[in-house]
This record gives C-alpha cells, sequence and structure tokens, in this order.
C-alpha cells in the first residue's frame, strides 16, 4: 500500500521531535585507549567565561564541569591571592556581590576601604581573609534575572582546584587563567622571598605541567592563555614561561591599570610592534570593536584586521544569551550574535557565559557535522514535497 502524502509532513515532524531529544553533536568523552580527545583548533575557541556562570554561579566548581559538559575549548578563570598568600578562583577584589559574607557576622569588622585602579573602594577584601575563612563562605549568583537555585551551595575554590578540574575531564580542556588586579594584589600580599604574584601565578602552572608555545607539542597536551589586563605583568611572566598571553583591553575610557595607558595607545600599531613580543592576542571589550549608539551596531572599528595583520589573535569578550545583553541588530537572537562576530567580524574566539550555545551554534553551522546535513535534506524534503 502506498504512502499518502499527506502523511509525510507528520512523520518529518515526528522525526525531528525525536533528533531534539537527544544532543546533535557527541558529548565531550574519552576516545578508545589512554588518549585524550584533543583540544579542537580549527575553528574559534569557545572560551567558557567563569564557567557556564549564565547557569551556576561564577567560577565554581560546578560552573566549569557545566562547561566542559556542554563542549567549552577552554574555561576561564580569574586569579587572586587569600591573605595567606593562597592563589584563588574570583573574580572581584571585594566578596560583596558574589558571595553570602553579609551573613557572616563574625566578619563584621573586616570591612575596609581600599584604592584599586585609582578608585576608592568599600567591602570586603579577598586579601583580607584567609583560604580557610574564604572556604566557610557560599557564592551566589551575580546576576538577578539568572538562575538563583544554587545559591549558597558552593564554595570558593583555589587555581590548584581548577586545574585539577580541566586536567581530569574526559578530553583535553584548555585553561585560561587572569593574573587579577596585579598592582592591588601586589601592594596587600607578600610571599616569602621576595616573590611577587606572579612568580606564584606561573609557578602554579609550571608545576601542573603546563608549558610550551602556541600550538607546540607541549602546549597542545595541556593548553593555556596566561590573561591580564596589566601589560607589565605579561611582560614579566614572558620571563617565566612561554605559555601563550593574552593582552586584555578595557573600554576606551579605562587606562590600564600598570602603565596608565590609554586605550587609544595599547591598540595602536606602534604598540602592537612592541606587544607582539610577548603576546599572542589581544582580549578586547567587544563594543570597543564595534561602537554601539543607542543599543545599535555602529560600523565596525579597523582593530580586528590591525591585530591580525600584526600576527595576533583577537578574543573579545562577553557573549551573553539574555535581551539585556544583546544588541538590537540580533533581533533578541543570541545565534545572530555568533554568526556576526564568527563570520563578519572574523574574531579567533569567544568569551561567553553560554558555552552550550556558542558550542551548538558552531557545530550546527560546520560544513562536516552530520546533523547540519540532515537537516538540510529534510528541509529540501519539505521543499520537493509543496511542489506536488
Amino acid at each position: 500500500m502506498a504512502s499518502s502524502p499527506c502523511l509525510l509532513p507528520i512523520v518529518l515532524l515526528l522525526f525531528i521531535v525525536s533528533c531534539a531529544g537527544r544532543p546533535f553533536y557527541p558529548l565531550p568523552r574519552k576516545l578508545a585507549g589512554s588518549d585524550k580527545q584533543p583540544l579542537q583548533t580549527s575553528r574559534p575557541y569557545n572560551i567558557a567565561h567563569r564557567g557556564s556562570n549564565g547557569e551556576i554561579p561564577e567560577e565554581t566548581a560546578p560552573a566549569y564541569l557545566r562547561a566542559i559538559e556542554e563542549g567549552a575549548d577552554f574555561i576561564e578563570t580569574d586569579i587572586l591571592s587569600s591573605k595567606d598568600g593562597v592563589l584563588i578562583c574570583f573574580h572581584d577584589v571585594v566578596l560583596d556581590f558574589t558571595t553570602d559574607i553579609a551573613e557572616h557576622k563574625e566578619f563584621t569588622d573586616r570591612k575596609r576601604t581600599y584604592e584599586v585602579q585609582g578608585v576608592k573602594s568599600t567591602g570586603y577584601f579577598v586579601v583580607d581573609f584567609t583560604l580557610k575563612e574564604l572556604k566557610s563562605l557560599r557564592v551566589k549568583q551575580r546576576c538577578p534575572f539568572r538562575d538563583q537555585q544554587y545559591n549558597g551551595k558552593f564554595s570558593i575554590i583555589t587555581f590548584e582546584e581548577f586545574i585539577s578540574i580541566a586536567l581530569n575531564a574526559p578530553r583535553v580542556v584548555g585553561i585560561y587563567p587572569e593574573i587579577k588586579n596585579p598592582v592591588f594584589i601586589n601592594e596587600r600580599v607578600k610571599w616569602p622571598d621576595g616573590k611577587k604574584f606572579e612568580d606564584k601565578f606561573v609557578e602554579t602552572l609550571k608545576k601542573n605541567g603546563y608549558k610550551g608555545t602556541y600550538l607546540s607539542k607541549d602546549w597542545l597536551k595541556k593548553p593555556a592563555f596566561i590573561q591580564s589586563f596589566a601589560p607589565t605583568s605579561l611582560v614579566y611572566a614572558s620571563k617565566l614561561t612561554d605559555l601563550p598571553k593574552i593582552l586584555l583591553i578595557d573600554d576606551v575610557t579605562v587606562p590600564t591599570q600598570d602603565t596608565n595607558q590609554t586605550y587609544w595607545e595599547i591598540t595602536s600599531d606602534h604598540y602592537f610592534d612592541f606587544i607582539n613580543k610577548y603576546v599572542v592576542g589581544i582580549g578586547p571589550w567587544k563594543d570597543t570593536v564595534v561602537p554601539v549608539v543607542k543599543n545599535y551596531l555602529q560600523k565596525p572599528t579597523d582593530l580586528v584586521a590591525r591585530a591580525h595583520a600584526h600576527n595576533l589573535q583577537v578574543h573579545p569578550y562577553t557573549y551573553r544569551n539574555e535581551n539585556s545583553f544583546l544588541h538590537f541588530n540580533f533581533s533578541q537572537d543570541p545565534y545572530a550574535e555568533y554568526h556576526y562576530w564568527l563570520n563578519t567580524i572574523g574574531v579567533d574566539g569567544l568569551f561567553t557565559d553560554f558555552t552550550g550555545s556558542l558550542h551548538n551554534f558552531q557545530k550546527w553551522t560546520s560544513d562536516d557535522n552530520s546533523a547540519n546535513k540532515l537537516l538540510h535534506k529534510i528541509a529540501v524534503m519539505v521543499s520537493s514535497y509543496k511542489k506536488i
């Protein structure tokens, strides 16, 4: 008995729904034998900004584990120091915004006022707490419009713990740690033998086997980028390790925290000629690459083209799914934003709060993706049916 043409759309619909119940891409896994699935280097990097922090509170172990599960190439973290000199993963120099410090009455007398990057700030500073004290706190979601169910469940982790998460992943996952606020940390925390924050930072990487120039055999085994907004820290670190480094670039109104240089100075061709001896790329805020007026994108600058001309990669930050962060040009569609930056602007990596979304986009739009080919075949079939 011949099938009725009227049943074709229903069959196709059921097929698509059944596919939607599972991911179109293979989940990260170990390959046969002892070797891990290698880091992909054929497309721009998916950099999990503070982990998958769009879903789970930032810089926590579950946020990083979730990012790895979702397909991150690199997990990114900010490194600060405790009072007793232990390197930890935490973004702010104060604990006020992403921990339950306000509920700990035993620490009421720890509130201080310090100058950070030329601005006086008051709060509970990380550098005034030992690691044991920091571990007694619990982390909470920064953004009130994101999922709050994990508030109070996870603790602050150390740099060593962060590295262990990457090394124990079922595939090769890179790390992307930042030397955070080095001027402030070096002022407030002292280590034996006159060592600096940068020394301890690099020592931790070396201890765990991170070494090698970009794309070298050693680097591919344990990939890492060192990032910082402080040029002098990156130059200093270059004397300690050959790992690739990224110069982060802030808004056009913000000078560098260590050299007091303007945005225009550090993005000039002259400066690129100097800094590319020490770094392999730049990490600019995305709105400095493509200016924004009244939430609409303007004409792109030539920053990416000039950086590429100086053999520098470009890894902009930060990409977020929520409408409040999407410019009107993208019609509330984060995939449209990814398409624009990857295919129109042509960047080499993206810092994102939603690792899974970027991973899905890259897999679904890749030339060798079987799911993409399958959907194309379905579209052709539906198109043919309409002509009957």
